[in-house]
């Protein structure tokens, strides 16, 4: 199966998407690492107000066959978790780059998202990760 790449998003070689919306970073993980992990069960994410650094992890999803880490696209502090994927962390499944998102932050630098891969790059990594 090929992934959705939204074209609109960057991406980082973990599978992590990022999305600027105003002055604040959207947080994913993309339809490859939904797909690859499967049926998602249980998503562990930090509290509102923790700061971190880019590369530092974040959280962890779990799927029936597997738990991953999730990690910083860019250094910053958390100012909202999706509280509703405690209840339904399936719905990173269904819709992981609208309704499925992880957290929200307030970057240190927002400029840092130009760091990340456009879809482009992230289309390209993902054709060499399964050659």
């Amino acid at each position: 199966m090929s992934s959705k790449i939204d074209p609109t998003l960057k991406y980082q070689k973990t599978h992590e998407w990022a999305r600027l919306d105003g002055n604040v970073i959207v947080v994913g993980i993309s339809d490859h690492a939904q797909d690859a992990l499967s049926d998602l069960v249980f998503v562990d994410l930090p509290r509102v107000g923790t700061a971190l650094k880019a590369g530092e992890r974040f959280g962890t999803v779990e799927s029936v066959k597997a738990a991953s880490d999730v990690y910083m696209p860019v250094a910053g502090v958390i100012t909202a978790i999706n509280v509703a994927l405690e209840r339904t962390p399936e719905t990173i499944n269904t819709d992981p780059y609208v309704n499925g998102w992880l957290i929200k932050i307030t970057p240190t630098n927002a400029a840092d998202l130009g760091i990340l891969l456009d879809a482009t790059a992230y289309g390209q990594y993902l054709a060499e990760e399964h050659v």
